[in-house]
């Protein structure tokens, strides 16, 4: 079931993002904007999956990508699947950046499942970063301030004690009662 749900997903974004790109082709402005801020959104995953080790060239490996594609688009089969033809141009930026940093010899990492590219976007985490921050609004300050600062924030419970004001034993229990509290408002949906 999963799967079938996540095949649809990466369907429904694929012929969205091909029905912006041809818009744009066809000169909607609007359309172009909206398909290279989409398509941005999950490289910026794309590469930050494989780059976890180098952050830094993240963004620097979007906008080469994204120009590359502005450059390429009429080399676009309308015919043929966006998420391929995108794929190909995002892994060769990529192959091209890890060749000149480490070296041909040291390139492991398999690139090839263009599916992957659009799996997953910068905007999910940006989503889930709301409802996070949504549900941590609901707990009283004796259980919100501990996770945050705990547990978001990566402070040890003596930091975490100073900069809220509680014992440290009551801020151990906060942050047990507080990620329970949570656990019980994610399991019934709140």
């Amino acid at each position: 079931m999963q799967r079938t749900t996540n095949e649809s997903d990466l369907r429904r974004q694929e012929e969205r993002l091909q029905r912006l790109c041809l818009a744009g082709l066809a000169g909607d402005a609007r359309a172009y904007h909206e398909f290279l801020e989409a398509l941005g959104a999950h490289l910026r995953a794309y590469f930050r999956k494989r780059l976890f080790q180098l952050p830094d060239e993240v963004e620097d490996l979007v906008q080469e990508t994204l120009l590359a594609i502005h450059t390429k688009r009429h080399t676009y089969r309308h015919d043929q699947p966006l998420t391929a033809w995108v794929h190909a141009i995002a892994r060769y930026k990529l192959i091209d950046m890890l060749r000149a940093r480490v070296g041909r010899e040291n390139l492991t990492d398999p690139l090839d499942d263009e599916n992957e590219l659009f799996a997953v976007s910068d905007t999910d985490a940006s989503d889930a970063h709301r409802d996070l921050e949504r549900l941590l609004r609901q707990l009283p300050d004796k259980q919100r301030l501990p996770i945050v600062h705990m547990k978001l924030q990566g402070l040890s419970v003596t930091e975490t004690a100073h900069r809220t004001g509680l014992s440290e034993s009551a801020v151990k229990v906060g942050v047990h009662r507080g990620l329970k509290a949570l656990a019980a408002k994610i399991r019934s949906g709140a």
